[in-house]
């Protein structure tokens, strides 16, 4: 049995794991812990890097340290180390990257820099013993990207978000409206109480036949509508219209791409996957289509390093590996 330490620091979010595993076998998380920086950036709407970059240097070492205590492992028995090398802010992907590189060379063990898009999609199937053939959603605050899936490594981009992801929409109407940051979960919460068929925002190509997706225009559908407001805003109404063509969008084109495939498995990653009327949504249109549904536990949906420790495990126990001279890419592509 194999141990990895991995790190992500690819944005805000400071997180360790330790898994343990090997060929065939279900992988086990023995430690994940994550340091979050929403609140520290909250006052400012969104990311600020600097700040980000200054506390992943403030809070990876003990977090490494909290990661050995809780697997009950010493640093000399890990097997390998891996780190986010990309995509995401260069400042934060420097440090984690740089921390993971330095035990890998003072124990003269593997590092594997690890793409962190490859850590959301396979983060479904974490803990069973395969990645089977399915069409993957990735969709995030910075991400929203279609892929046939053949198994692990092997990705075929089939759509990708021409402007903004599904979540930077979600933020920036959340902002519009007067909400808290981060936008996502705040437009879940209170669309809630709305009407979801007050207003009829638009599905930008939902029946295109291609398979990218567009979110920019329903966000400035959006801005204009509340221009012209007059009175109280209907917060609730707008926030529950504008999620349900977003909703619709996803799963139309998700959908769209599994028939056109043939693929019997859709997995859907992310920060937004966190939401329970997409998730909701998808369960009913898979179940509608007989598709299997496979979606990432509530704590690997958000950034964290557990998904990104198995996509090094899965590396790893090929026998791959990463040169310590490896730069790091905040654009660096999937596929």
């Amino acid at each position: 049995m194999a141990l990895l330490l991995a790190i992500e620091s690819s944005c805000d979010e400071t997180a360790v794991a330790i898994l343990r595993g090997s060929k065939g076998e279900a992988s086990q998380i023995l430690a994940s812990e994550v340091s979050s920086q929403i609140e520290l950036h909250r006052e400012f709407g969104g990311v600020v890097p600097e700040l980000a970059s200054r506390n992943h240097s403030l809070h990876l070492r003990p977090l490494v340290q909290q990661a050995l205590v809780h697997a009950n492992v010493g640093i000399e028995e890990i097997d390998a180390f891996a780190a986010t090398t990309g995509p995401g802010l260069a400042s934060s992907l420097l440090i984690g990257s740089t921390a993971a590189k330095a035990m890998a060379c003072a124990l003269e063990k593997p590092f594997l820099g690890i793409n962190h898009l490859e850590g959301h999609l396979l983060s479904p199937f974490l803990g069973q013993t395969e990645v089977p053939p399915h069409i993957a959603l990735i969709v995030s605050g910075g991400h929203t990207l279609l892929l046939d899936v053949e198994g692990a490594g092997s990705y075929r981009k089939l759509g990708g978000t021409r402007d903004d992801a599904a979540g930077e929409a979600y933020d920036k109407v959340g902002k519009m409206l007067g909400l808290p940051y981060p936008g996502g979960p705040e437009i879940e919460k209170i669309a809630r109480t709305g009407n979801a068929q007050a207003y009829d925002f638009p599905r930008s190509m939902l029946h295109d036949p291609h398979l990218d997706f567009s979110f920019s225009g329903l966000k400035t559908a959006v801005l204009y509508t509340l221009q012209k407001e007059t009175g109280e805003i209907p917060v609730a109404d707008l926030a529950a219209s504008f999620q349900q063509a977003v909703i619709e969008i996803l799963v139309g084109k998700t959908l769209k791409a599994a028939k056109k495939t043939g693929r019997r498995i859709i997995a859907l990653s992310g920060g937004v996957s966190l939401n329970l009327a997409l998730r909701n949504a998808f369960q009913q249109a898979c179940e509608r289509s007989g598709i299997e549904l496979a979606v990432a536990s509530p704590t690997l949906c958000t950034d964290n390093a557990a998904m990104i420790a198995f996509a090094g495990l899965l590396r790893f126990l090929e026998g791959e590996s990463s040169l310590l001279d490896a730069d790091i890419s905040p654009n660096l592509p999937l596929v």
